[in-house]
């Protein structure tokens, strides 16, 4: 199960602050964050099974997010849908606003198994998911996601949107090492009396922590994602081998629509 943790005009400095882990199949192929050839204004890791993605940035600080929505199956054998990892690409290589985006977008929900998506930037975030008529807006505060509902109170959310806040409340300036060790953090919750539909109390336990490891399923990648009031925008990738230790990292830096040196990577 994926978290995305969302702090919209919470900090002082800092109007968005996105910390996100992507859990998923070992054996599915990707590639780490980076400027797409095909659009270079495009900051994102990259689906290499399908193309699309689950976490990005544009050049002028748009950025966007997805997670699965865990349901049982509602659909038959062999019927074709669209890679939800598209729902991210389409929108930052699109243009246009996140609302007008999500607008047409409710307008052809089947055409994907359960999500949520996020997009935006750091004047205003937008959602929507499978089961919201049409979009709405975020509200100022903490927010989490897994693969559930907006805020669904999973333990997982809670325990994340809990470290979360008492790391943006208040602070002079962001911590980034301790963003991530709150992403690294696999110890496991106290499980709800009741799984989530169609999940055995086995998966329940695999899935709880807020960084997953299992033996074909876990955390693939933590990204940290800010802006800054004056427009600076900084992404960091770590990424994660199927024996749960950091692989890599890479670093990006830039000023949203403005910067001239754009792209640039940083260590």
């Amino acid at each position: 199960m994926c978290l995305i943790l969302i702090g919209c005009q919470v900090h002082p400095a800092y109007p968005l602050v996105i910390a996100a882990n992507r859990d998923e199949y070992f054996t599915r192929p990707a590639a780490r964050a980076g400027f797409w050839r095909d659009y270079p204004a495009v900051l994102a890791g990259r689906d290499l099974q399908a193309g699309g993605t689950w976490l990005g940035i544009d050049a002028s600080g748009r950025v966007a997010a997805v997670t699965n929505y865990h349901e049982p199956s509602r659909r038959g054998a062999g019927t074709a849908v669209r890679s939800r990892g598209f729902l991210v690409r389409d929108y930052l290589t699109g243009g246009g606003s996140a609302r007008d985006y999500m607008g047409r977008l409710a307008r052809d929900l089947d055409a994907y198994d359960g999500f949520n998506l996020v997009a935006g930037d750091a004047q205003a975030l937008w959602f929507i998911s499978t089961y919201l008529a049409r979009p709405r807006q975020i509200n100022p505060g903490i927010h989490g996601i897994s693969n559930g509902d907006l805020d669904h109170p999973w333990p997982k959310v809670l325990l994340g949107k809990a470290r979360f806040t008492r790391l943006l409340e208040g602070a002079h300036d962001l911590d980034e090492a301790a963003l991530f060790a709150l992403l690294a953090d696999r110890s496991v919750p106290e499980l709800p009396a009741d799984a989530p539909a169609g999940m055995d109390r086995d998966t329940q336990r695999l899935l709880a922590p807020i960084f997953v490891h299992g033996k074909e399923y876990g955390t693939r990648c933590s990204t940290v994602v800010w802006w800054r009031r004056d427009g600076k925008v900084r992404f960091v990738e770590k990424r994660f081998d199927a024996a749960g230790k950091e692989a890599g990292k890479s670093g990006f830096e830039f000023t949203a629509a403005s910067d001239p040196d754009f792209p640039r990577s940083v260590s």
